[in-house]
């Protein structure tokens, strides 16, 4: 997969332009144009590097593979990983990332060390595909192996991989972990780990494997650390801090943001089928936590009972509530107890959710001013947010009075349909599944053995199937929604004490 062809992958980067006499364009801003977005870099922060500073070894890798010039990730990012510092790069999905650390991770490796040297983790499959097949051909005749890894497939390449000693290996954190136990895989020669779209990675429900994946990482030294993520939201920068050795950060966001570090979006949907878009757009950007504003009380209820019916934690803050049902709910709020919380303008002043991760404005404010003070409730105190505003056709023209009025870069995001849930929601249950899975002993195993051939029986006839994908709605229902957060950190070895020890003991 060429860069351009990657950057063209990305968001669909539409954009309201006020000058237009339509609110919201069809076409689409192609991010392989080299426009320098606004950087944030770390302290001591190094220069960036140009195509022509490259070494010719390098530059012949980028003609492998299409690419004519180096991205703003690109020239940016790369320094850092030469030099060996952690960093956590913040930058869009198809900005070009993935160059970003391939390039400089085949520089460092050793072909003659027939060992894994880096370790690249990624959320889904085709991730894994992807970079895996970008990093062959950057890699060319030098002699560097690269492996992808991933579930649902057999084991035996994989396996025959490792055995002729893969020095990059890519793969989805569960399926690493499978291979540790197996102790078909080593850590102990990785010199750089890399967290290819982190922020998917914990919305994908990858943070206990990941944990897993680091107790396998070399004692005796550091082993360095690249974050990649589009977002960077107070959960992420706790994964950061947890796995990354005092890392800087690289922000390359848009300009003309007014809210710090807010990313603004919005999806167009028809005005029937709004209640059902909300629930999906739900399902597939799986946030922390999130207020939902509507115009009025009547639509506040409407949208709580159909998050509620759908098996979400949400509730409702409306003028109509009792003062006890009120304090109730803010109870919940100030705990970070609610996941969802659904109110007016007029019910939700003076509440300040820390952390917040996405504002959902479920339609536009009938007050332009109203617009910020929604969506300055998430990215505060230098953290990331995403603000999203749900419109239909009548709607367009508010939103095109809110652009106007500030200038924002509002981009429009594809509306999810019925199949990209299906999708990512099957992902996940796989991810729930595996995880579950590797914790049982071999009691449970055997009792589990039971129903295979019932498993069998109910897959090969329509009603069974639909008897077992009742199961897995109510296993996915119970184990996702809830208020996703990270764990404490685990004491280190030295502080548990005994920590060699455990470790040992599970893999005999």
């Amino acid at each position: 997969m060429n860069q351009e062809t990657e950057n063209q992958a990305g968001e669909s980067g539409a954009t309201i332009d006020p000058d237009q006499p339509e609110a919201v364009l069809s076409e689409s801003v192609n991010p392989a144009q080299n426009v320098e977005p606004s950087v944030t870099e770390p302290d001591d922060a190094l220069p960036q590097v140009s195509y022509e500073d490259l070494p010719e070894t390098w530059r012949q890798a980028m003609a492998r593979a299409g690419w004519m010039s180096l991205m703003p990730v690109q020239s940016r990012a790369m320094p850092y990983i030469m030099a060996g510092r952690d960093v956590m790069v913040q930058s869009r999905t198809g900005s070009g990332k993935t160059g970003a650390f391939v390039l400089p991770i085949l520089e460092r490796i050793n072909p003659r060390l027939e060992a894994c040297q880096a370790l690249v983790l990624v959320p889904t499959r085709e991730l894994a595909v992807q970079v895996s097949k970008d990093a062959h051909t950057l890699a060319g005749e030098r002699g560097i192996r690269v492996t992808a890894v991933y579930g649902g497939v057999r084991y035996g390449p994989q396996l025959e991989a490792f055995r002729q000693g893969a020095h990059l290996v890519v793969g989805t954190p569960g399926r690493i972990l499978d291979h540790l136990l197996r102790r078909s895989l080593t850590l102990e020669h990785v010199q750089l780990l890399v967290f290819d779209e982190a922020d998917r990675l914990l919305s994908m429900g990858f943070y206990p494997d990941m944990r897993e994946v680091q107790r396998y990482l070399p004692e005796n030294r550091r082993v360095e650390g690249y974050m990649f993520s589009a977002t960077f939201p107070p959960n992420v920068q706790r994964l950061a801090r947890l796995f990354l050795h005092e890392p800087g950060f690289l922000g390359l966001s848009s300009d003309n943001v007014h809210v710090v570090e807010t990313e603004h979006v919005y999806y167009v949907a028809p005005a029937m089928d709004k209640d059902r878009s909300l629930v999906r757009i739900i399902e597939v950007e799986n946030p922390d936590n999130a207020i939902i504003f509507c115009n009025t009380k009547a639509r506040v209820h409407y949208v709580t009972v159909v998050l509620q019916r759908f098996g979400y934690d949400a509730d409702e803050l409306s003028a109509d509530l009792s003062q006890q049902a009120r304090e109730q709910v803010l109870n919940r709020v100030r705990q970070g107890a609610l996941r969802f919380l659904v109110a007016t303008d007029v019910a939700a002043r003076g509440i300040d959710i820390p952390e917040l991760s996405h504002v959902i404005q479920y339609e536009p404010p009938e007050d332009v001013e109203l617009y910020i003070h929604r969506a300055g409730r998430t990215g505060r105190a230098g953290a990331s947010g995403v603000a999203m505003t749900l419109i239909d056709a009548l709607e367009r023209p508010q939103l095109k009075r809110i652009v106007q009025h500030y200038g924002i870069d509002l981009q429009e995001r594809p509306l999810p349909t019925a199949a990209d849930v299906a999708t990512i929601v099957a992902e996940r249950a796989t991810v729930l599944l595996e995880a579950k899975s590797r914790s049982r002993d071999k009691l449970q195993t055997e009792r589990m053995a039971r129903f295979a051939p019932l498993v069998r029986d109910l897959a090969a006839d329509e009603e069974g199937v639909s008897l077992l994908a009742m199961l897995l709605d109510d296993y996915y229902q119970q184990a996702t929604h809830t208020p996703p957060s990270l764990p404490e950190p685990k004491p280190s070895r030295e502080e548990s004490g005994g920590g060699r020890r455990r470790r040992s003991k599970r893999r005999r």
